[in-house]
């Protein structure tokens, strides 16, 4: 590389705007490409030396003519340190060649972060090229979005926190929550059917009247952009096990962090209900927070059996969170953003605790998470197999070792519980193309959807009929 970046190129006349600086002039096969990242970087330090590697490269080498393209795109620094100034695109430092004022995207986009550094990106093509993710901001009419946000944070007020162990201690989880469901029916099966941390939840209610509302122009949204990821990033195909359907959100978990300090740590969506390869819609109101992602890296170690593996996975994994760096997303009030296929199994998200945050008008100190989840029907809990403690197994997927890496297998979750101990049960999960199981000897999940379709049809058939129906698609259920 470095006799591709260091080759003999003419001598560029000095600009006078730089006043004393190092050399940048003296391309000669003498440079090596570390002398001129060296160079760049302390003409610029607030860029990464990959992003400038990519820009040098683009240049052809030359650090003069990377240097103006810098000075000329990046944002200027206005001498006030707290100033909030607007991120340019990554894609503005393509080189045009062309002579147009449109310059294409370069063919080395792939921009990473660094090892313990921190990327923060905020434009919408960046997001969607880097992570697993898209963004769109401003996603509902503003006041249709204010009233959301004042409806929510009402029913904030009896959140509660999630109690579970971690290593051997029972902690609470560091904000507060409330899940939703769609109907009366559904109200009663998830507290009597569901297990959630090795435990089922008492607290469970149907949707609100703005929560209904707002989810179907999610579900339009998200299956747009559903299908555009198939187009552009998986090559016109669905990737394997994410399910070829329609995606119709059924359930809604809604966080509330209230202020700076509150916040989750890395981990992934738990798939047990979800089935592999998920996808998530996650709607934020009030204040802005940071939502990192990182890459989840295998080790190399395969020593351990099974079960051990199994288990140790289960624990947290921060040490290592900075191998791959970490990639920011900016939420704003009002910004939905996408969790596509390829980000439970392959990427860890959190919301990082903040230092300081800048109050919302309507939610002071507050931030307000919808993320609207579709539970899949051959993944309801009669179809899903129980250990021999009696406890409903979790659905995980090999991430640590490069051994089975990517495989799905259920295991006890009774470790999560307060009070239990997890049993040595472990089993490797099966599924079709579709993602639907496979040999659980519970009935066929294809089976499964089809009931499920032909349940929705009876029921529209009945809402024709008496328009009684409430907004889950379900009678609710009257009292004796």
């Amino acid at each position: 590389m470095d006799a591709f970046v260091t080759r003999k190129k003419r001598k560029p006349e000095p600009d006078p705007a730089l006043g004393a600086q190092p050399s940048v002039t003296n391309n000669t096969p003498e440079e090596s490409t570390d002398l001129k990242l060296a160079i760049l970087s302390s003409l610029h330090p607030a860029l990464d030396q990959e992003m400038l590697l990519d820009i040098l490269l683009a240049h052809d080498g030359n650090v003069e003519a990377t240097s103006q393209t810098l000075r000329a795109r990046l944002p200027k620094n206005s001498g006030t340190g707290n100033a909030v100034v607007a991120q340019s695109s990554l894609r503005s430092f393509a080189v045009n060649t062309s002579g147009s004022d449109f310059a294409p995207p370069s063919k080395r986009a792939k921009v990473l972060s660094r090892k313990g550094a921190t990327l923060h990106l905020y434009d919408p093509i960046d997001i969607s090229e880097h992570t697993p993710c898209t963004i769109i901001h401003n996603f509902l009419p503003a006041e249709e979005a204010d009233s959301l946000l004042k409806e929510l944070l009402e029913e904030s007020k009896s959140f509660e926190k999630i109690t579970f162990k971690l290593f051997d201690n029972v902690v609470s989880s560091p904000h507060t929550l409330g899940f939703y469901v769609g109907s009366y029916q559904e109200m009663q099966e998830q507290k009597h059917a569901y297990v959630y941390n090795g435990s089922r939840m008492a607290d469970v209610r149907t949707l609100t009247p703005q929560l209904e509302r707002v989810k179907a122009r999610v579900q339009e949204a998200v299956n747009r952009e559903i299908q555009e990821r198939i187009r552009t990033r998986y090559g016109g195909k669905k990737l394997k096990f994410q399910s070829p359907g329609p995606w119709t959100p059924n359930a809604a978990f809604v966080n509330c962090y209230n202020g700076p300090q509150e916040s989750v740590g890395w981990h992934s969506d738990q798939l047990t209900y979800l089935g592999p390869r998920p996808v998530i819609g996650s709607l934020s109101l009030g204040v802005t927070r940071e939502f990192r992602v990182r890459r989840v890296l295998p080790q190399d170690d395969t020593s351990t059996t099974n079960v051990e593996a199994a288990r140790d996975q289960s624990k947290s994994n921060d040490s290592n969170s900075d191998l791959a760096g970490q990639i920011a997303i900016h939420l704003p009030h009002n910004s939905l953003l996408v969790m596509h296929a390829d980000m439970q199994e392959e990427w860890k998200h959190s919301i990082a605790p903040a230092q300081a945050i800048d109050p919302h008008p309507v939610a002071g100190n507050r931030r307000i998470n919808i993320t609207y989840r579709h539970y899949r029907p051959g993944f309801h809990p009669r179809n899903t197999p129980r250990c021999p403690c009696g406890v409903p197994a979790v659905l995980r997927v090999v991430t640590k070792k490069r051994e089975n890496w990517g495989r799905y297998f259920w295991m006890c979750h009774a470790g999560n519980v307060p009070g239990k101990e997890a049993c040595e049960f472990f089993k490797w999960a099966e599924f079709d193309d579709d993602g639907d199981p496979l040999g659980l000897g519970c009935g066929d999940a294809r089976d499964e959807r089809r009931k499920e379709a032909k349940k929705r049809q009876e029921i529209r058939e009945r809402e024709d009929d008496s328009g009684k129906c409430d907004a889950g698609g379900y009678k609710p259920a009257t009292s004796s």
